[in-house]
């Protein structure tokens, strides 16, 4: 049977976050579920850097639509989780139903990706042990929620922890996804 990797998400979610891994995780012959608060169409937006800016801007971009509501996901049935940025996890870590999820791939020992501002969802989980002595990383911005889930905030934009894979933002996705595949294979 094929491995079947989840990928949590919502509006606004960052385009290349959802879409490449979504992409990726098929062309390796996997199963790519997309679950967000309710079954809908979701709307992306791409953030792209300008010189002289102390921040990204943001655009519409494309549509895509989600599979499962987060009340439906049952994460045994999942080999492992991908959690895109942008400001969708600003949002869909306030879903009663996402740390259930997000704890069972913690929980589990199974493979977990996030990227940019999916490292946000997991201070939905009350139990932070599960970073203690962790290094994660995300978008800069992001640092002060890493560090208050107790965890260590690296120098470079991408990194391994075990079975935890992030990056910084969407030029480090390359990276991101040879790392998080490799774990799932």
């Amino acid at each position: 049977m094929s491995k079947r990797v989840l990928i949590v998400t919502g509006d606004a979610a960052e385009v290349l976050e959802v879409y490449y891994p979504y992409y990726r995780v098929q062309e390796e012959g996997y199963e790519a579920v997309i679950a967000s608060p309710q079954v809908k169409v979701l709307h992306t937006v791409c953030h792209d850097f300008i010189d002289g800016w102390d921040t990204y801007t943001e655009k519409p971009a494309h549509q895509l639509q989600s599979n499962v509501a987060f009340a439906d996901v049952d994460p045994s049935l999942y080999d492992a989780l991908i959690i895109p940025g942008g400001r969708a996890p600003e949002y869909i870590r306030n879903d009663k139903d996402l740390p259930r999820i997000v704890a069972h791939f913690l929980d589990t020992d199974k493979p977990v990706g996030a990227i940019c501002h999916g490292a946000q969802v997991f201070l939905a989980l009350k139990d932070r042990s599960y970073f203690e002595g962790k290094t994660l990383t995300a978008y800069n911005a992001c640092r002060l929620e890493v560090e208050s889930l107790g965890a260590k905030y690296p120098e470079g934009t991408l990194h391994v922890d075990g079975k935890l894979v992030s990056g910084h933002a969407w030029p480090d996705l390359p990276g991101f996804m040879r790392e998080f595949l490799r774990l799932l294979r």
